[in-house]
């Protein structure tokens, strides 16, 4: 569709793939599970996407603006494994072989880079769906311009979704980030106020300027407990607030530009032993007929349930619609004795 863009977040996709792939590596001992996965999951929504553009962004190195704001955001997290940081480069050329632009900006996130590019968009009259299940993201759906995507569950979150999910639109995300915090970020909240709490607030009082407005007639502990974080919350707002004015140093249609190198993709393909990734090369290339069965009914199974018996090692694999193994759906398996 020319008149939408994909916006994916790349360290979302790095992240899910190396908890959901197995620790896959090359004949050299290169780690390649989470490479193999976002590559496959990039495959899936390149084939999937209608030709609309595709952005990959990621975290820059380094700290940002936030924590100028509050020097202890973010200091509870653990730095990236070892295995995964092997795999952060090769992850990032791969992207730039396939044809999409990649974009990390110092100082800011990538969340931040997302809503830059958003409020592009929208701007330049395109829909942007995001690839990301980042709650702090889902602070930009906006109906029909923006929405957020989940490759793993084939869900699309729109304005509806978000409030079915967090019971809240998403223009008062923000607002209840900064009420609940957010221990990933190590943002401290409005000690025992959760989701529903905070939910049950904003739809009473519209946004956090009309709670604290109220402050004063909320009763109980939390009551108290609002009250006595007052003056964490402005700080919080800043935190959790996306900038939608990030110098990109390019224009909008720069974004649009596919530039694939196939001759650098094969390269990478093979120095990570992905062969079998390889799709525009298994379209050139004659394919090499084996003999084949397909089992569709239980006789050709009992025939070869008895095979593998009298085997004495067979090979088994699964095809699925997903490379997480939680939320796979199975389409076929292949077996073989030889």
């Amino acid at each position: 569709m020319k008149d939408r863009i994909f916006v994916i977040d790349g360290s979302s996709y790095l992240y899910r793939a190396y908890h959901a792939m197995p620790p896959l590596s090359t004949s050299k001992g290169q780690p390649t599970g989470a490479v193999k996965g976002v590559t496959n999951m990039l495959m899936n929504l390149k084939k999937d996407s209608e030709g609309s553009p595709i952005i990959v962004v990621f975290d820059a190195k380094g700290k940002t603006f936030r924590n100028d704001i509050y020097s202890e955001y973010k200091a509870n997290r653990p730095p990236m494994p070892d295995e995964l940081r092997l795999q952060l480069q090769p992850v990032k050329s791969i992207c730039k072989a396939i044809g999409f632009p990649l974009i990390e900006i110092e100082g800011v996130e990538a969340d931040d880079v997302i809503a830059t590019i958003t409020k592009m968009a929208k701007d330049a009259k395109y829909k942007c769906v995001v690839s990301s299940l980042d709650k702090d993201l889902m602070q930009l759906v906006e109906d029909p311009d923006t929405t957020l995507m989940n490759t793993m569950k084939h869900e699309i979150f729109n304005e509806d979704k978000v409030f079915e999910k967090f019971g809240v639109k998403p223009s008062q995300i923000r607002d209840m980030l900064a009420l609940v915090g957010d221990s990933s970020d190590n943002i401290p909240g409005v000690p025992k106020v959760g989701q529903k709490t905070a939910a049950k607030w904003l739809n009473e009082y519209g946004n956090l300027e009309g709670i604290i407005s109220n402050a004063d007639s909320i009763k109980g502990v939390v009551g108290d407990n609002l009250r006595n974080s007052l003056d964490d919350l402005d700080r919080n707002i800043e935190l959790v607030s996306l900038k939608e004015d990030v110098d990109l140093n390019l224009k909008f249609e720069d974004l649009l530009i596919f530039n694939p190198d196939e001759e650098e993709l094969e390269k990478i393909f093979n120095e990570l032993e992905f062969a079998a990734i390889n799709n525009n090369k298994d379209e050139k290339s004659p394919k090499k007929l084996g003999k084949y069965k397909t089992v569709l009914d239980k006789k050709d199974l009992d025939d070869w349930i008895k095979k593998i018996k009298n085997s004495k090692a067979f090979a088994i694999d699964t095809e699925t619609d997903s490379v997480d193994p939680v939320t796979a759906n199975l389409l076929g398996i292949s077996i073989s004795v030889n």
